[in-house]
């Protein structure tokens, strides 16, 4: 297999485009072309064009991945799921996310404190923050550690109280809506009949 042509990319800085004898095009880091000695003319052996196109799939793989993380955090196990989903291997995913965890790009810790903290100050409850933890992947050794990071659930749940019992009577029926309102929420129900108590409403039990 002969490069036809190696030129640096006009679209993406620091890759380079090889075009091959079958007009097939290889996109590669300056790693690739550094390391394989890659120039115009030259002749690579089947040995040799099949190592320069999987460390050429690490790559872009590293690229993505590098791309996806200082866009939006990811956990170890969403960012495996996406290069699963780009063509990676087990072993594969499971080193480049390593690499990503050693060069600080990935860390759950850190990850599952951001997240509590941003659904925590939007007004949700516990039960709604173990869930995100949950479908995010995030391991279950480090939950109790990231729920610290949630704000007291006294002061949110007053204030969603306050506006929408205000004007209101507080009947069974109005308290029952918000108590399911609040649940939804994620928060438990001995929080939500505080909060109730601490308006004024007299719940008699858990709604």
């Amino acid at each position: 297999m002969v490069i036809q042509e190696l030129k640096p990319s006009k679209r993406v800085e620091g890759r380079w485009l090889a075009v091959l004898e079958d007009g097939s095009i290889l996109r590669l880091g300056e790693n690739e072309v550094v390391g394989f000695a890659l120039y115009a003319g030259k002749e690579l052996t089947d040995e040799e064009a099949e190592a320069l196109t999987a460390s050429a799939r690490r790559s872009l793989w590293k690229e993505k991945a590098l791309d996806l993380l200082t866009r939006k955090p990811q956990s170890r196990k969403e960012l495996e799921r996406k290069l699963k989903e780009w063509g990676a291997g087990e072993a594969d995913a499971a080193a480049l996310c390593g690499r990503m965890e050693e060069l600080g790009y990935l860390n759950d810790a850190s990850y599952a404190a951001q997240v509590v903290r941003y659904y925590s100050a939007k007004g949700f409850g516990e039960k709604k923050l173990r869930d995100e933890l949950y479908r995010r992947g995030i391991p279950r050794d480090i939950w109790d550690e990231a729920l610290e990071q949630a704000q007291d659930p006294a002061g949110a749940i007053d204030a969603f109280v306050a506006k929408k019992l205000a004007g209101k009577s507080l009947d069974r029926k109005e308290l029952q809506k918000v108590s399911a309102a609040l649940a939804r929420r994620g928060y438990a129900w001995s929080d939500i009949n505080d909060a109730l108590r601490r308006y004024g409403a007299e719940t008699g039990e858990d709604y």
